[in-house]
């Protein structure tokens, strides 16, 4: 058979990068680990294909030539999703659909011709055996979880990996916490299902024999949600490969603020070659991380939290929400203070959605306040419920906060003040790529000379060179994130 995987194209967004890869000549930040991964649980005499629509466009010979259509993806490509399923079913093209997507709102989707929901290691096979025996059903689900160390390697070979500026590899599955927001415990469940260590090795030895090197993102919802097989084993093992491969990788992931209380944990995430976390930090206000189930941050210093992880040579980026019913008027310069503060670069802040599946879009289902489903961007200045600040005061205030730390003054500001402190670990002598060089010529002209920062960037780049001369290829990184958080802002408000 000949199987097409296609994976929808993203709008232009907070995380789509799309402003900011144009200056490495990359086309996305990621693969579609998900559907790599079915790839290789697809038969091996299959024929197969796969159209990432954001490294190129899907054709309508791609779609002709195939028996199959295999789709994923989540809330935020929708639109696209729904482009890709009509042009399946005008050329009569069967459609096999999978994902958070398909999962959360499988009830959308019922002219799909097949849904294989919830995990792909359970359902997957099961329809496989259905469409050999000639009888494949509609709908395929699962209320058991997988067994993470029977995932296969993801087949690396169906990319061009050139076009993404880093690859990804997934090592964990679920979180230990529950915030009424999310739904990855819906998902993926409460306790965290790990792959084993030689397993996470052969997938990294897999992308060194693929020729990648480069950067690497963990997509774990919570990297450490199992502490102790990290820093027994994972880590260890991980830091051991990398010295042996002369440091091929620079690793980024996810986790809970309270890595900021584990010493040993940072520093052997450090050794291994982590240098990027993201942290969940969404509010200041501990009424309003009460109010949301966010345990893990509450009762806690949370600046300390970041500054500690950044003497620990992780650089922090962070997620922030306004729209919390105990949300006040004050809550804006609060995010502002903190934001600026903490040296926190990257900081999205979105507002409060309530997606499908969790607590709080049964509450507010139950207060008669839900208005429609999320956009998957929480970014894009909508909510899909009435909040309880009044609804013009709350946009006005968000967009405050956007304007606010992407301006020039305050988000070179913040670069500098995290600049300042920051003490990277060095595991090996820094070379400056070809790529970087191409992307700090490109920085000059558009951003040094052209752009409206210029002044901010020609000061940010001196300050550097005089006070923290190895930092120069990051400052100027950074630089060109904030003209991609400028681009997609302006747009916004």
């Amino acid at each position: 058979m000949k199987a097409l995987l296609v994976f929808p194209k993203y709008p232009d967004t907070f995380w789509s990068f799309k402003h900011a890869l144009r200056f490495i000549f990359k086309k996305a930040t990621n693969p579609p680990l998900g559907l790599l991964t079915v790839a290789s649980m697809i038969p091996h005499e299959w024929e197969k294909k796969l159209v990432d629509m954001n490294v190129k466009k899907l054709r309508d010979k791609d779609i002709e030539r195939a028996d199959i259509v295999f789709i994923s993806g989540t809330s935020i490509q929708k639109k696209s999703v729904d482009d890709v399923i009509k042009r399946c079913k005008t050329m009569k093209t069967k459609i096999v659909a999978g994902g958070p997507l398909f999962t959360s709102c499988y009830d959308e989707y019922e002219h799909v011709d097949h849904l294989v929901l919830n995990e792909a290691e359970i359902t997957l096979p099961r329809f496989l055996n259905d469409l050999q025996n000639a009888n494949p059903q509609h709908l395929y689900t699962s209320s058991a979880w997988a067994d993470l160390r029977k995932t296969p390697i993801p087949e690396w070979k169906l990319l061009k990996m050139r076009k993404y500026a880093s690859m990804n590899i997934q090592y964990s599955r679920g979180c230990p916490y529950d915030c009424d927001f999310c739904d990855i415990t819906k998902l993926y469940g409460r306790k965290p299902r790990v792959k084993d260590k030689q397993q996470l090795l052969n997938e990294l030895e897999s992308l060194f024999e693929h020729h990648w090197r480069g950067d690497v993102f963990f997509v774990d919802d919570n990297f450490i949600g199992n502490k102790r097989n990290l820093k027994n084993e994972i880590l260890p093992a991980i830091a051991a490969w990398m010295k042996k491969m002369k440091y091929p990788f620079r690793f980024f992931t996810q986790a809970s603020v309270n890595l900021a209380d584990d010493e040993e944990l940072m520093t052997l995430m450090a050794r291994a070659g982590f240098d990027t976390v993201f942290v969940g930090i969404e509010t200041p206000d501990e009424v309003g991380l009460a109010s949301c189930g966010k345990k893990q941050n509450r009762g806690r210093d949370l600046l300390a939290c970041v500054r500690k992880m950044q003497r620990f040579g992780l650089q922090v980026q962070g997620g922030f929400i306004v729209g919390f019913d105990s949300d006040k008027t004050t809550i804006f310069e609060e995010q502002i203070r903190f934001i600026q503060k903490s040296g926190i670069v990257t900081a999205m802040v979105g507002l409060l959605n309530a997606v499908r599946g969790t607590r709080l879009y049964k509450r507010l289902k139950k207060e008669n306040r839900l208005l429609t489903d999320p956009s998957g961007d929480n970014t894009d200045c909508t909510m899909n419920f009435i909040p309880a600040m009044q609804h013009k005061t709350l946009m006005e205030g968000y967009k405050k906060i956007l304007k606010t730390i992407y301006s020039p003054d305050h988000f070179y500001a913040r670069v500098k003040n995290f600049l300042r402190t920051y003490k990277p670990v060095r595991n090996r002598r820094a070379r400056v790529k070809f790529s970087e060089l191409k992307a700090f010529i490109l920085s000059v002209f558009i951003l040094g000379i052209k752009g409206k920062e210029r002044f901010h960037y020609w000061r940010l780049f001196l300050w550097s060179a005089f006070n923290r001369p190895k930092l120069i290829p990051l400052a100027v990184t950074f630089a060109i994130y904030g003209f991609h958080f400028r681009k997609v802002f302006e747009r916004i408000v």
